[in-house]
């Protein structure tokens, strides 16, 4: 079993490392990297289900966002967050009204509305807190979903009324997911299509 960790591994054991020092290894790097307060951190690979979740997903959104100003995209879409300096690769990103670039990196965008993590067992500590802390920063993002890979899960965070975080739990097949935000709802049976949860013993 991989062990729980609250952050990702640091990839490069150096100094300090400049936001373009960081985009500048990036862009010849063959594995995805977050850059956090001058350190730069390996990020895990994709197990079958998180593929399977994501292709689901994605492809729901995509259909309701149609004709929308509201566009996702996946994990190649940097992501920067100036008030804290974090460049990440989100699994889902949900940008409206246009895409709002990076002063430091023209392939890097800021500014979502949403955002879709799909939890790894070895993420999973770190996605729920310090990365959503950290999501927080964003002054435009409206919600923060996260999809558990192992076990049918989903946290859905939104900014309600009175402009505090809520949280809503779905967890069976026969919920909907609901994005407050963009207006739509996926069943939670589509998004988990084709995943399968091996029991331990």
């Amino acid at each position: 079993m991989e062990d729980i960790v609250n952050e990702p591994a640091v990839a490069y054991n150096k100094r300090y490392f400049s936001a373009e020092e960081y985009l500048e290894q990036e862009r010849t790097a063959s594995e995805k990297h977050e850059y956090f307060d001058g350190e730069i951190f390996a990020m895990s690979g994709a197990s079958n289900n998180h593929n399977e979740i994501f292709s689901n997903l994605f492809t729901e959104i995509a259909i309701k966002l149609k004709g929308n100003s509201c566009r996702p995209y996946g994990s190649d879409k940097r992501l920067q967050i100036p008030q804290n300096t974090l460049f990440t690769y989100p699994d889902i990103s949900i940008y409206c009204n246009g895409l709002t670039l990076s002063e430091v990196d023209e392939n890097t965008s800021i500014l979502p509305s949403c955002i879709i993590e799909i939890l790894s067992p070895s993420t999973k500590a770190y996605d729920r807190g310090t990365k959503f802390k950290l999501y927080r920063d964003i002054p435009s993002l409206k919600e923060y979903v996260i999809i558990d890979s192992e076990s049918i899960l989903i946290e859905a965070f939104h900014i309600n009324e009175n402009q505090n975080w809520e949280l809503k739990e779905y967890k069976t097949v026969n919920d909907q997911l609901k994005f407050v935000s963009l207006g739509f709802d996926v069943p939670v049976v589509e998004i988990y299509k084709n995943v399968s949860f091996i029991k331990e013993k």
